[in-house]
Protein backbone atom coordinates (compact mmCIF):
# COMPACT_ATOMS: atom_id res chain seq x y z
CA UNK A 1 0.00 0.00 0.00
CA UNK A 2 1.33 3.51 -0.76
CA UNK A 3 2.20 6.40 1.73
CA UNK A 4 3.53 9.26 1.91
CA UNK A 5 6.32 11.08 4.89
CA UNK A 6 4.98 14.46 5.90
CA UNK A 7 6.82 16.94 6.92
CA UNK A 8 6.21 17.98 10.44
CA UNK A 9 5.84 22.20 9.63
CA UNK A 10 2.89 20.51 7.07
CA UNK A 11 1.09 18.68 10.36
CA UNK A 12 -1.68 21.26 10.41
CA UNK A 13 -2.51 21.32 6.50
CA UNK A 14 -2.63 17.48 6.93
CA UNK A 15 -4.40 16.41 10.02
CA UNK A 16 -5.95 19.45 11.58
CA UNK A 17 -9.31 18.13 10.26
CA UNK A 18 -8.99 14.52 11.54
CA UNK A 19 -9.71 12.66 14.73
CA UNK A 20 -6.82 11.24 16.65
CA UNK A 21 -9.24 7.56 16.57
CA UNK A 22 -6.20 5.82 19.04
CA UNK A 23 -5.96 8.36 22.08
CA UNK A 24 -7.61 7.32 25.22
CA UNK A 25 -9.97 10.51 25.38
CA UNK A 26 -12.01 8.78 22.73
CA UNK A 27 -11.51 5.06 24.59
CA UNK A 28 -8.23 4.05 22.93
CA UNK A 29 -6.39 1.22 24.68
CA UNK A 30 -3.85 -0.83 24.73
CA UNK A 31 -5.34 -4.39 24.17
CA UNK A 32 -1.44 -6.62 24.62
CA UNK A 33 2.51 -6.16 24.04
CA UNK A 34 5.12 -8.51 23.32
CA UNK A 35 7.78 -6.50 25.83
CA UNK A 36 7.53 -3.59 28.07
CA UNK A 37 10.00 -3.75 29.99
CA UNK A 38 11.22 -0.46 30.67
CA UNK A 39 8.12 1.98 29.86
CA UNK A 40 4.45 0.81 29.61
CA UNK A 41 2.61 0.73 26.46
CA UNK A 42 0.02 2.36 27.29
CA UNK A 43 1.50 5.63 27.36
CA UNK A 44 1.79 5.73 23.69
CA UNK A 45 -1.59 6.93 23.39
CA UNK A 46 -1.76 9.89 26.22
CA UNK A 47 -3.33 12.85 25.20
CA UNK A 48 -0.41 15.10 26.48
CA UNK A 49 2.96 15.14 24.63
CA UNK A 50 5.47 12.95 26.43
CA UNK A 51 7.52 15.00 29.16
CA UNK A 52 11.35 14.57 29.32
CA UNK A 53 12.56 12.35 32.80
CA UNK A 54 16.00 12.87 32.21
CA UNK A 55 18.04 12.00 35.19
CA UNK A 56 15.08 10.34 36.68
CA UNK A 57 15.43 6.07 37.38
CA UNK A 58 12.65 3.50 38.71
CA UNK A 59 14.05 -0.35 39.56
CA UNK A 60 14.50 -1.25 36.09
CA UNK A 61 16.53 1.77 35.02
CA UNK A 62 16.02 5.18 33.13
CA UNK A 63 12.42 6.76 33.24
CA UNK A 64 10.61 7.40 29.78
CA UNK A 65 7.41 8.36 29.01
CA UNK A 66 6.46 6.17 26.40
CA UNK A 67 6.80 2.20 25.23
CA UNK A 68 10.08 0.95 25.25
CA UNK A 69 11.17 -2.92 25.54
CA UNK A 70 13.62 -5.33 26.40
CA UNK A 71 17.28 -5.11 24.26
CA UNK A 72 18.34 -7.56 21.71
CA UNK A 73 15.05 -8.80 20.52
CA UNK A 74 15.94 -11.32 18.00
CA UNK A 75 12.45 -10.58 15.98
CA UNK A 76 10.88 -7.67 16.83
CA UNK A 77 8.09 -6.27 19.55
CA UNK A 78 4.64 -5.75 18.88
CA UNK A 79 1.62 -3.89 20.32
CA UNK A 80 -2.24 -4.34 19.50
CA UNK A 81 -4.57 -0.99 19.97
CA UNK A 82 -8.17 -1.02 19.93
CA UNK A 83 -9.25 2.37 18.08
CA UNK A 84 -11.59 4.64 20.75
CA UNK A 85 -14.52 4.14 17.79
CA UNK A 86 -13.83 2.81 13.91
CA UNK A 87 -12.98 5.12 11.36
CA UNK A 88 -11.14 5.36 7.81
CA UNK A 89 -7.53 6.04 8.40
CA UNK A 90 -5.45 8.93 7.13
CA UNK A 91 -2.38 8.73 8.34
CA UNK A 92 -0.19 8.36 11.77
CA UNK A 93 2.87 10.14 13.96
CA UNK A 94 5.06 7.88 15.23
CA UNK A 95 6.98 9.71 17.97
CA UNK A 96 10.25 8.74 20.03
CA UNK A 97 10.49 12.24 21.60
CA UNK A 98 12.79 11.74 24.02
CA UNK A 99 14.62 8.23 23.17
CA UNK A 100 17.93 9.26 21.82
CA UNK A 101 20.23 5.90 21.61
CA UNK A 102 17.61 3.54 22.79
CA UNK A 103 14.68 5.08 20.16
CA UNK A 104 13.07 2.09 17.87
CA UNK A 105 14.93 2.01 14.26
CA UNK A 106 12.00 0.76 12.09
CA UNK A 107 8.35 0.55 12.29
CA UNK A 108 5.26 -0.66 10.70
CA UNK A 109 1.65 -0.58 11.43
CA UNK A 110 -1.44 -3.36 10.33
CA UNK A 111 -5.11 -3.00 10.93
CA UNK A 112 -8.43 -4.58 10.53
CA UNK A 113 -11.63 -3.41 10.69
CA UNK A 114 -14.55 -5.34 12.59
CA UNK A 115 -16.22 -3.31 15.05
CA UNK A 116 -18.28 -6.61 16.48
CA UNK A 117 -14.82 -8.73 16.16
CA UNK A 118 -13.27 -9.98 19.81
CA UNK A 119 -9.85 -8.72 20.60
CA UNK A 120 -7.42 -9.89 18.39
CA UNK A 121 -3.85 -11.36 19.04
CA UNK A 122 -0.87 -10.87 17.41
CA UNK A 123 -1.24 -13.94 14.91
CA UNK A 124 -4.83 -13.36 13.55
CA UNK A 125 -5.08 -13.66 9.89
CA UNK A 126 -6.93 -10.75 8.75
CA UNK A 127 -3.92 -8.56 9.90
CA UNK A 128 -3.14 -6.41 6.77
CA UNK A 129 -0.14 -3.60 6.53
CA UNK A 130 -0.86 -0.68 5.69
CA UNK A 131 3.06 1.11 6.71
CA UNK A 132 5.67 -1.21 5.68
CA UNK A 133 8.51 -1.10 7.71
CA UNK A 134 9.91 2.51 7.78
CA UNK A 135 13.17 4.50 9.24
CA UNK A 136 12.82 6.31 12.23
CA UNK A 137 15.03 8.78 14.06
CA UNK A 138 16.19 9.61 17.61
CA UNK A 139 13.75 11.91 19.58
CA UNK A 140 11.62 13.34 16.23
CA UNK A 141 8.17 12.35 15.17
CA UNK A 142 7.05 10.80 11.86
CA UNK A 143 4.11 11.61 10.13
CA UNK A 144 2.89 8.88 7.24
CA UNK A 145 -0.57 9.49 5.45
CA UNK A 146 -1.88 6.51 3.84
CA UNK A 147 -3.66 7.67 0.78
CA UNK A 148 -6.14 5.32 0.24
CA UNK A 149 -8.38 5.48 3.70
CA UNK A 150 -8.68 2.18 4.63
CA UNK A 151 -11.21 1.35 7.60
CA UNK A 152 -9.89 0.12 10.53
CA UNK A 153 -11.07 -1.67 14.62
CA UNK A 154 -7.64 -2.41 15.42
CA UNK A 155 -4.03 -1.76 14.94
CA UNK A 156 -1.20 -3.11 15.77
CA UNK A 157 2.22 -1.69 15.66
CA UNK A 158 5.86 -3.55 15.34
CA UNK A 159 9.19 -2.04 15.54
CA UNK A 160 12.39 -3.72 14.65
CA UNK A 161 14.22 -5.17 16.74
CA UNK A 162 13.41 -3.55 19.80
CA UNK A 163 13.89 -0.01 21.95
CA UNK A 164 11.37 3.19 22.53
CA UNK A 165 8.52 5.30 20.99
CA UNK A 166 7.34 7.84 22.94
CA UNK A 167 3.67 8.65 21.09
CA UNK A 168 1.41 6.65 18.42
CA UNK A 169 -0.98 8.88 17.22
CA UNK A 170 -3.65 7.49 14.75
CA UNK A 171 -4.85 9.93 12.68
CA UNK A 172 -8.78 9.89 10.36
CA UNK A 173 -12.60 9.92 10.28
CA UNK A 174 -15.24 8.48 12.52
CA UNK A 175 -17.60 5.72 10.87
CA UNK A 176 -20.59 8.00 12.87
CA UNK A 177 -22.62 6.29 15.04
CA UNK A 178 -26.39 7.61 15.39
CA UNK A 179 -29.90 6.82 15.93
CA UNK A 180 -31.68 4.65 13.95
CA UNK A 181 -35.08 6.94 14.43
CA UNK A 182 -34.47 10.16 13.29
CA UNK A 183 -36.99 11.50 15.99
CA UNK A 184 -34.29 11.03 18.51
CA UNK A 185 -32.64 13.79 19.90
CA UNK A 186 -28.63 13.35 20.45
CA UNK A 187 -25.68 15.18 20.03
CA UNK A 188 -24.78 15.94 15.97
CA UNK A 189 -21.53 17.32 16.49
CA UNK A 190 -20.05 14.43 18.62
CA UNK A 191 -17.40 12.82 17.48
CA UNK A 192 -18.96 9.59 17.65
CA UNK A 193 -21.73 11.00 15.76
CA UNK A 194 -19.30 12.28 12.83
CA UNK A 195 -18.62 15.98 13.94
CA UNK A 196 -15.37 17.58 13.45
CA UNK A 197 -13.85 20.47 14.03
CA UNK A 198 -13.22 22.34 11.32
CA UNK A 199 -11.45 25.28 11.99
CA UNK A 200 -10.34 27.35 15.35
CA UNK A 201 -9.28 31.03 15.14
CA UNK A 202 -6.66 30.26 17.66
CA UNK A 203 -5.88 27.59 20.03
CA UNK A 204 -2.91 28.50 21.78
CA UNK A 205 -3.41 25.98 25.31
CA UNK A 206 -5.72 23.99 23.95
CA UNK A 207 -7.05 22.79 21.05
CA UNK A 208 -10.40 22.92 19.55
CA UNK A 209 -10.92 19.08 18.53
CA UNK A 210 -11.49 18.31 22.26
CA UNK A 211 -14.77 20.66 22.31
CA UNK A 212 -16.50 17.00 20.82
CA UNK A 213 -14.80 14.29 22.89
CA UNK A 214 -17.02 12.04 25.19
CA UNK A 215 -17.26 12.99 28.52
CA UNK A 216 -16.24 16.12 30.57
CA UNK A 217 -12.60 15.27 30.74
CA UNK A 218 -9.95 15.46 33.53
CA UNK A 219 -8.14 18.82 33.63
CA UNK A 220 -8.20 21.94 31.66
CA UNK A 221 -6.09 20.56 29.41
CA UNK A 222 -8.36 18.34 27.55
CA UNK A 223 -10.58 21.42 26.56
CA UNK A 224 -9.68 24.77 23.97
CA UNK A 225 -8.64 27.49 25.33
CA UNK A 226 -6.87 30.51 23.37
CA UNK A 227 -4.42 33.06 24.59
CA UNK A 228 -5.08 35.87 26.62
CA UNK A 229 -6.71 38.94 24.23
CA UNK A 230 -6.05 42.24 24.38
CA UNK A 231 -7.14 44.19 21.77
CA UNK A 232 -10.90 45.69 22.72
CA UNK A 233 -13.82 43.87 20.56
CA UNK A 234 -11.64 40.86 20.58
CA UNK A 235 -13.15 37.45 20.30
CA UNK A 236 -12.36 33.98 19.44
CA UNK A 237 -14.16 31.35 17.41
CA UNK A 238 -14.12 27.17 16.68
CA UNK A 239 -16.24 25.63 13.05
CA UNK A 240 -17.87 22.50 13.79
CA UNK A 241 -19.35 20.65 10.40
CA UNK A 242 -21.82 18.64 12.52
CA UNK A 243 -22.10 14.42 11.89
CA UNK A 244 -25.24 14.85 9.25
CA UNK A 245 -27.62 17.77 8.82
CA UNK A 246 -29.78 18.15 11.32
CA UNK A 247 -32.52 20.18 12.81
CA UNK A 248 -31.08 21.88 16.08
CA UNK A 249 -33.05 22.38 19.54
CA UNK A 250 -30.71 22.90 22.23
CA UNK A 251 -26.81 23.49 23.25
CA UNK A 252 -25.05 22.47 26.00
CA UNK A 253 -21.51 24.49 26.66
CA UNK A 254 -19.54 22.83 29.80
CA UNK A 255 -16.73 25.36 31.18
CA UNK A 256 -15.59 21.83 33.52
CA UNK A 257 -12.14 23.52 35.21
CA UNK A 258 -12.14 26.22 33.60
CA UNK A 259 -12.89 28.35 36.66
CA UNK A 260 -10.89 31.74 36.63
CA UNK A 261 -10.44 31.83 32.51
CA UNK A 262 -13.92 30.72 31.20
CA UNK A 263 -15.24 33.02 28.35
CA UNK A 264 -17.14 35.96 29.69
CA UNK A 265 -20.26 35.38 26.97
CA UNK A 266 -20.74 33.51 23.79
CA UNK A 267 -22.90 33.29 20.63
CA UNK A 268 -23.81 30.86 18.39
CA UNK A 269 -24.53 30.87 14.53
CA UNK A 270 -25.42 28.18 12.10
CA UNK A 271 -25.25 27.65 8.80
CA UNK A 272 -26.30 25.42 5.98
CA UNK A 273 -23.64 24.44 2.99
CA UNK A 274 -24.15 21.42 0.94
CA UNK A 275 -20.34 20.64 0.13
CA UNK A 276 -16.98 20.65 1.94
CA UNK A 277 -15.62 23.88 2.70
CA UNK A 278 -12.01 25.21 3.14
CA UNK A 279 -12.64 27.70 6.12
CA UNK A 280 -9.86 30.83 6.30
CA UNK A 281 -10.28 33.57 8.72
CA UNK A 282 -12.28 35.60 6.23
CA UNK A 283 -14.57 32.74 4.78
CA UNK A 284 -15.44 32.06 8.28
CA UNK A 285 -16.63 35.65 9.17
CA UNK A 286 -18.00 36.24 5.65
CA UNK A 287 -20.76 33.45 4.90
CA UNK A 288 -24.55 34.25 5.49
CA UNK A 289 -24.83 32.13 9.05
CA UNK A 290 -27.97 32.65 11.42
CA UNK A 291 -27.66 33.44 14.79
CA UNK A 292 -29.35 30.59 17.00
CA UNK A 293 -28.04 31.61 20.26
CA UNK A 294 -27.46 35.54 20.85
CA UNK A 295 -24.53 36.74 23.06
CA UNK A 296 -25.12 34.91 26.41
CA UNK A 297 -22.98 35.31 29.54
CA UNK A 298 -21.07 31.95 30.67
CA UNK A 299 -20.20 31.43 34.39
CA UNK A 300 -17.04 29.10 35.70
CA UNK A 301 -16.78 25.25 36.23
CA UNK A 302 -19.95 23.99 35.12
CA UNK A 303 -22.69 22.80 32.49
CA UNK A 304 -24.78 25.54 30.31
CA UNK A 305 -28.08 24.77 29.07
CA UNK A 306 -29.33 26.63 26.27
CA UNK A 307 -32.39 26.37 23.91
CA UNK A 308 -31.39 27.34 20.60
CA UNK A 309 -33.80 30.39 18.40
CA UNK A 310 -34.05 30.75 14.85
CA UNK A 311 -33.99 27.03 13.99
CA UNK A 312 -37.74 26.15 12.84
CA UNK A 313 -37.72 23.73 9.99
CA UNK A 314 -34.21 24.23 8.95
CA UNK A 315 -31.42 21.52 8.81
CA UNK A 316 -28.35 22.79 9.55
CA UNK A 317 -24.95 21.59 8.95
CA UNK A 318 -22.01 24.06 10.69
CA UNK A 319 -22.01 25.48 13.46
CA UNK A 320 -19.82 28.79 14.49
CA UNK A 321 -18.86 28.97 18.79
CA UNK A 322 -17.72 32.82 19.43
CA UNK A 323 -16.32 33.32 22.81
CA UNK A 324 -15.80 36.69 23.87
CA UNK A 325 -12.93 38.09 24.55
CA UNK A 326 -11.15 34.82 24.96
CA UNK A 327 -10.99 32.14 27.28
CA UNK A 328 -11.27 28.13 27.67
CA UNK A 329 -14.31 26.09 27.38
CA UNK A 330 -14.64 21.98 27.63
CA UNK A 331 -17.32 20.29 25.61
CA UNK A 332 -19.64 21.81 23.18
CA UNK A 333 -23.44 19.83 23.04
CA UNK A 334 -25.17 20.35 19.50
CA UNK A 335 -28.26 18.90 20.31
CA UNK A 336 -31.23 18.23 17.23
CA UNK A 337 -32.65 15.14 15.49
CA UNK A 338 -30.99 14.58 12.04
CA UNK A 339 -32.71 15.24 9.09
CA UNK A 340 -34.64 12.36 7.23
CA UNK A 341 -35.84 12.82 3.60
CA UNK A 342 -38.79 9.95 4.61
CA UNK A 343 -40.13 11.80 7.30
CA UNK A 344 -41.22 15.46 8.18
CA UNK A 345 -39.52 16.56 11.44
CA UNK A 346 -41.41 19.12 13.79
CA UNK A 347 -38.55 21.26 14.97
CA UNK A 348 -39.21 21.97 18.31
CA UNK A 349 -39.86 25.60 18.85
CA UNK A 350 -42.07 27.80 19.81
CA UNK A 351 -45.23 28.76 17.60
CA UNK A 352 -46.19 31.95 15.56
CA UNK A 353 -47.98 33.86 19.06
CA UNK A 354 -51.67 33.15 20.34
CA UNK A 355 -53.97 35.48 21.06
CA UNK A 356 -53.58 36.02 25.19
CA UNK A 357 -55.24 37.94 27.04
CA UNK A 358 -53.66 39.22 30.77
CA UNK A 359 -56.15 40.17 33.41
CA UNK A 360 -56.69 39.83 37.00
CA UNK A 361 -59.02 36.77 36.35
CA UNK A 362 -58.06 33.82 34.07
CA UNK A 363 -59.66 34.28 30.49
CA UNK A 364 -60.05 31.07 27.95
CA UNK A 365 -58.00 31.87 24.58
CA UNK A 366 -60.60 31.44 21.60
CA UNK A 367 -57.89 31.33 18.37
CA UNK A 368 -56.33 27.76 18.59
CA UNK A 369 -52.80 27.74 17.96
CA UNK A 370 -50.24 25.07 16.33
CA UNK A 371 -48.79 22.86 18.83
CA UNK A 372 -45.28 22.78 19.75
CA UNK A 373 -42.89 21.69 22.29
CA UNK A 374 -40.78 23.21 24.83
CA UNK A 375 -37.93 21.55 25.91
CA UNK A 376 -37.24 21.57 29.75
CA UNK A 377 -33.84 22.00 30.59
CA UNK A 378 -31.57 21.92 33.42
CA UNK A 379 -31.56 25.15 35.85
CA UNK A 380 -28.69 27.28 35.50
CA UNK A 381 -27.70 30.86 36.34
CA UNK A 382 -27.04 31.88 32.64
CA UNK A 383 -29.54 30.10 31.70
CA UNK A 384 -31.96 31.92 33.69
CA UNK A 385 -30.20 35.23 33.84
CA UNK A 386 -33.04 36.92 31.65
CA UNK A 387 -36.03 36.02 33.97
CA UNK A 388 -34.34 36.23 37.06
CA UNK A 389 -32.19 34.31 39.71
CA UNK A 390 -31.12 31.19 40.77
CA UNK A 391 -30.32 31.15 44.55
CA UNK A 392 -28.16 28.16 45.03
CA UNK A 393 -24.78 27.63 47.09
CA UNK A 394 -22.19 26.23 45.72
CA UNK A 395 -19.59 23.89 47.47
CA UNK A 396 -16.79 25.13 44.86
CA UNK A 397 -16.69 28.90 45.66
CA UNK A 398 -14.38 29.18 42.26
CA UNK A 399 -17.78 27.94 40.37
CA UNK A 400 -20.26 30.84 41.84
CA UNK A 401 -20.75 33.24 39.33
CA UNK A 402 -18.66 35.72 38.96
CA UNK A 403 -18.53 39.01 41.35
CA UNK A 404 -20.60 36.67 44.06
CA UNK A 405 -19.41 37.76 47.38
CA UNK A 406 -18.80 34.98 49.57
CA UNK A 407 -17.75 35.14 53.23
CA UNK A 408 -16.93 32.77 56.21
CA UNK A 409 -19.74 32.93 59.12
CA UNK A 410 -21.02 30.91 62.05
CA UNK A 411 -17.29 31.17 63.87
CA UNK A 412 -16.03 29.49 60.10
CA UNK A 413 -18.78 26.85 59.82
CA UNK A 414 -20.11 28.48 57.53
CA UNK A 415 -20.01 30.23 53.86
CA UNK A 416 -22.18 33.07 53.20
CA UNK A 417 -23.25 34.03 49.70
CA UNK A 418 -24.47 37.75 49.82
CA UNK A 419 -27.39 39.04 48.08
CA UNK A 420 -28.11 36.63 45.21
CA UNK A 421 -30.85 38.77 44.69
CA UNK A 422 -32.55 41.27 45.66
CA UNK A 423 -36.25 42.45 46.93
CA UNK A 424 -37.52 44.71 44.63
CA UNK A 425 -41.45 46.70 44.38
CA UNK A 426 -42.71 49.07 42.88
CA UNK A 427 -46.38 49.63 44.15
CA UNK A 428 -48.02 53.09 43.83
CA UNK A 429 -47.47 55.38 47.13
CA UNK A 430 -49.67 54.69 50.09
CA UNK A 431 -50.73 50.95 49.08
CA UNK A 432 -50.12 49.43 51.52
CA UNK A 433 -47.73 46.46 49.80
CA UNK A 434 -45.65 45.09 52.43
CA UNK A 435 -42.84 42.08 51.70
CA UNK A 436 -43.45 39.27 54.14
CA UNK A 437 -42.86 35.38 54.19
CA UNK A 438 -45.31 32.83 52.62
CA UNK A 439 -45.94 28.89 52.42
CA UNK A 440 -46.64 27.12 49.67
CA UNK A 441 -47.88 23.43 49.46
CA UNK A 442 -47.17 21.89 46.33
CA UNK A 443 -48.93 18.93 45.15
CA UNK A 444 -46.96 16.53 42.25
CA UNK A 445 -48.23 17.18 38.60
CA UNK A 446 -50.72 14.62 37.79
CA UNK A 447 -50.90 15.53 33.63
CA UNK A 448 -48.05 13.76 32.31
CA UNK A 449 -48.38 11.90 29.19
CA UNK A 450 -45.85 9.48 30.25
CA UNK A 451 -45.14 7.65 26.76
CA UNK A 452 -44.43 10.89 25.07
CA UNK A 453 -42.30 12.34 28.23
CA UNK A 454 -44.65 15.91 28.12
CA UNK A 455 -47.40 17.66 29.90
CA UNK A 456 -49.37 20.62 28.56
CA UNK A 457 -48.86 24.01 29.67
CA UNK A 458 -52.46 25.52 30.52
CA UNK A 459 -51.52 29.07 32.58
CA UNK A 460 -49.35 31.82 32.76
CA UNK A 461 -49.23 34.27 35.45
CA UNK A 462 -46.80 37.23 36.57
CA UNK A 463 -47.00 39.92 39.25
CA UNK A 464 -46.64 43.59 37.74
CA UNK A 465 -44.84 45.64 40.48
CA UNK A 466 -42.67 43.13 42.45
CA UNK A 467 -40.15 40.62 41.79
CA UNK A 468 -41.07 37.14 43.72
CA UNK A 469 -38.94 34.41 45.07
CA UNK A 470 -39.48 30.72 45.82
CA UNK A 471 -37.32 28.58 47.76
CA UNK A 472 -37.52 24.64 48.38
CA UNK A 473 -38.17 23.75 52.28
CA UNK A 474 -36.02 20.69 51.11
CA UNK A 475 -32.25 19.52 51.57
CA UNK A 476 -29.82 19.88 48.68
CA UNK A 477 -26.18 18.96 48.49
CA UNK A 478 -25.25 22.19 46.62
CA UNK A 479 -24.34 22.82 42.90
CA UNK A 480 -27.87 22.58 41.81
CA UNK A 481 -27.71 19.18 42.96
CA UNK A 482 -30.39 16.92 45.19
CA UNK A 483 -30.32 13.53 46.91
CA UNK A 484 -34.03 13.73 47.93
CA UNK A 485 -35.74 13.03 44.42
CA UNK A 486 -37.64 16.40 44.31
CA UNK A 487 -38.15 18.02 41.46
CA UNK A 488 -39.97 21.12 39.95
CA UNK A 489 -40.47 23.06 36.78
CA UNK A 490 -40.17 26.30 36.31
CA UNK A 491 -41.42 27.88 32.97
CA UNK A 492 -40.97 31.39 32.09
CA UNK A 493 -41.82 33.93 29.26
CA UNK A 494 -41.09 37.63 28.67
CA UNK A 495 -43.57 40.48 28.36
CA UNK A 496 -44.36 41.26 24.36
CA UNK A 497 -44.56 44.28 23.20
CA UNK A 498 -48.61 44.51 23.30
CA UNK A 499 -48.14 43.81 27.09
CA UNK A 500 -48.94 39.85 26.61
CA UNK A 501 -46.79 37.01 27.27
CA UNK A 502 -44.67 36.82 24.14
CA UNK A 503 -44.48 32.82 23.75
CA UNK A 504 -41.23 33.15 21.18
CA UNK A 505 -39.18 33.55 24.45
CA UNK A 506 -41.09 30.41 26.33
CA UNK A 507 -37.82 28.27 28.59
CA UNK A 508 -38.44 26.17 30.64
CA UNK A 509 -36.27 24.72 33.49
CA UNK A 510 -35.81 21.60 35.55
CA UNK A 511 -34.71 22.41 39.12
CA UNK A 512 -33.84 20.23 42.17
CA UNK A 513 -34.53 21.27 46.05
CA UNK A 514 -31.22 22.62 45.91
CA UNK A 515 -32.20 25.54 44.03
CA UNK A 516 -34.38 28.48 44.76
CA UNK A 517 -35.86 30.52 41.94
CA UNK A 518 -36.60 34.31 41.93
CA UNK A 519 -38.89 35.68 39.20
CA UNK A 520 -38.53 39.38 37.92
CA UNK A 521 -41.08 41.95 38.34
CA UNK A 522 -43.06 41.44 35.60
CA UNK A 523 -42.24 38.05 33.96
CA UNK A 524 -44.63 35.27 32.96
CA UNK A 525 -44.44 31.93 34.85
CA UNK A 526 -46.19 29.30 35.18
CA UNK A 527 -47.70 28.74 38.53
CA UNK A 528 -45.26 26.28 40.98
CA UNK A 529 -45.17 22.83 39.42
CA UNK A 530 -43.55 20.31 41.70
CA UNK A 531 -42.89 16.66 40.16
CA UNK A 532 -42.50 13.28 41.86
CA UNK A 533 -43.98 14.14 45.10
CA UNK A 534 -45.38 16.71 47.80
CA UNK A 535 -43.28 19.63 48.26
CA UNK A 536 -43.22 23.43 50.17
CA UNK A 537 -41.69 26.39 49.40
CA UNK A 538 -40.79 29.50 50.71
CA UNK A 539 -42.32 32.36 49.08
CA UNK A 540 -40.56 35.83 49.90
CA UNK A 541 -42.73 38.49 47.87
CA UNK A 542 -44.35 41.96 48.23
CA UNK A 543 -48.19 42.04 48.34
CA UNK A 544 -51.30 44.31 48.96
CA UNK A 545 -52.62 42.84 51.94
CA UNK A 546 -53.36 38.92 51.37
CA UNK A 547 -52.61 39.25 47.86
CA UNK A 548 -55.92 40.32 45.40
CA UNK A 549 -56.01 40.96 41.84
CA UNK A 550 -53.34 44.09 41.89
CA UNK A 551 -50.85 41.62 42.69
CA UNK A 552 -51.10 39.16 40.19
CA UNK A 553 -52.74 38.59 36.73
CA UNK A 554 -53.47 35.63 35.11
CA UNK A 555 -53.67 34.59 31.63
CA UNK A 556 -54.80 31.21 30.40
CA UNK A 557 -54.05 29.29 27.33
CA UNK A 558 -55.35 26.49 25.28
CA UNK A 559 -53.61 23.10 25.34
CA UNK A 560 -51.76 23.75 22.33
CA UNK A 561 -47.86 24.23 24.26
CA UNK A 562 -46.09 20.83 26.01
CA UNK A 563 -43.33 20.79 27.63
CA UNK A 564 -41.09 18.09 26.93
CA UNK A 565 -39.29 16.49 30.03
CA UNK A 566 -35.88 15.24 30.23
Amino acid sequence: MSFKQVQLNEFDNTFSSCTELSSVALGGRVLSVSDEFFAEAFQLLLVEPAPSLKGQFGPNGALYSGWETRRHNPTYDWCIIALGTSGTLTGFDIDTSNFNGNEAPEASIEVFYNPLAKDPDVADSRWTEILPKVKLGPSSRHLFTIPDAPSATFVKLSMYPDGGIARFRVYGHVKAVMPEEPTELFDLAHVFAGGRVEFISDQHFGIGSNLILPGRGQNMGDGWETKRSRLPGHKDWAIIKLGAPGFLEQVELDTAHFKGNFPESCEIHALTSASNVNWTMEHSESEDWTLILPRTRLGPHRQHYFQLENVEGTPFTHVKLTIYPDGGLKRVRILGRRMDTKTTIEAASVPTEPDLVATSTPIVIKKPVSQSTIPVLQLTPEGFAPFGQVIQAYGDHTAAPKGTKITQANAGTASKFHKLSLLVSSYPHNSGATAGLSVYRCQPLKDINVIEGTTELTILERHPFTNQGFIPMDGGQGEGLSDSGHRYLVVVAKNGEDDKPDVRTLRAFLASTAQGIVYNTGIWHQPMTVLDKPLDFTCVETQIGNGGIEDCEIVELESSIHLRLP
